[in-house]
């Protein structure tokens, strides 16, 4: 089809992430609108942007409205995508408020690229954890069903916003300056020389809002809420980057030969995980950071349950996390054909 009109709505880090990889992935675009609450420019990789107020009327003739979202916080989707879809907009949303709507499709197009076919007019972007670990666990699971996740995540300030990524870097000059890093304003304590085991507030059960969010996406993507999910999502003072630290059990056994081999063919996956010799052989945030792909290595059986193996996973956050994300499975309603169908759909009703 001929370029496709987006909005993107928000310009925050994951908003201006989202502009730069529409840009780099070569997106088929039309008119492109940034919207936010107020008028104003920003500039992008050299490229100045005019931001315009985000207004029902703005989502006039837009194909794709792109919703940043902000985590933990009641979205502009809530108030505004609505609007988009009344004026034939697809809207993909990168909030939390609508991810375990039964009626929206919750998407990671290597795991689940078909439930766009269920669109109403909202696919949600599921949460930055979950998605690099469905990612890597997907192929597992279609070989040989997995039963159980114990996962350990830890996760980058960049997760939290800008706001958490200027505390961190505040702390640490600080620190250089004088020996103190002064009180956390972001942070529930201190995150500079760090780990806090808390993302999110902490439910009566003891889990976390993050931890939980791992257990239900998890099903809802995997379309099987049998598997056992048993998370701990941590935050630590890295800037950009998650990377997780994962058990599973499996109904056949998986040797580790067999699943490096299983995801090296996987799409979107890199694995780096070589066994002995004086190189490094396992992936770290730094190699994650600016890529798309999600990152897999310290594959290992596991020595005392016979079918269980760890494994570690990295991701750049705001990209493969988020924005990346986002702008693919726009890249699955053009492909499918689907950009315009909810227009029609309208006109026709």
């Amino acid at each position: 089809m001929s370029g496709v009109n987006v909005a993107v709505v928000g310009v925050g880090a994951v908003g201006e992430e989202i502009i730069r990889v529409l840009r780099q992935r070569n997106f088929p675009l039309g008119k492109l609108k940034v919207l936010a609450r107020s008028a104003r420019e920003i500039v992008v990789d050299g490229e100045t942007y005019n931001v315009e107020e985000c207004t029902p009327d703005a989502f006039e003739g837009v194909d794709i409205a792109l919703f940043a979202g902000t985590e933990g916080e009641k979205g502009a989707a809530v108030t505004f995508a609505q609007e988009a879809i009344r004026r034939g907009a697809v809207v993909i949303d990168n909030g939390q408020d609508f991810r375990m709507d039964p009626n929206v499709p919750l998407v990671v197009p290597e795991c689940n690229a078909e439930d766009v076919e269920k669109h109403k007019g909202i696919i949600a972007n599921p949460n930055c954890s979950t998605i690099q670990m469905v990612a890597a666990l997907k192929p597992l699971h279609d070989a040989a069903r997995i039963k159980r996740i114990i996962v350990t995540s830890y996760q980058s300030v960049s997760g939290g916003g800008r706001s958490a990524i200027r505390e961190l870097e505040n702390q640490v000059r600080r620190w250089a300056e004088s020996g103190e890093c002064g009180e956390p304003e972001v942070q529930p304590v201190q995150i500079a020389f760090n780990v806090i085991p808390q993302i999110g507030g902490i439910g009566p059960d003891g889990f976390s809002s993050e931890e939980r969010k791992l257990i239900v996406e998890t099903h809802k993507i995997l379309h099987d809420d049998t598997i056992a999910v048993t998370p701990t999502t941590v935050r630590v003072p890295v800037l950009v980057g998650h990377s997780e630290a994962i058990t599973i059990e499996t109904e056949r056994k998986l040797t580790a030969q067999e699943a490096e081999e299983i995801l090296s063919r996987a799409p979107g996956i890199r694995v780096i995980d070589e066994v002995g010799g004086e190189n490094r052989a396992y992936p770290t945030c730094l190699d994650a950071a600016g890529r798309d792909e999600t990152y897999v290595g310290r594959i290992r059986e596991d020595l005392f349950v016979p079918n269980a193996l760890s494994l570690w996973v990295v991701a750049d956050n705001l990209r493969k996390g988020a924005a990346t994300n986002a702008v693919q499975i726009a890249e699955e309603l053009v492909n499918r054909g689907l950009v315009g169908q909810h227009r029609k759909e309208l006109i026709h009703a």
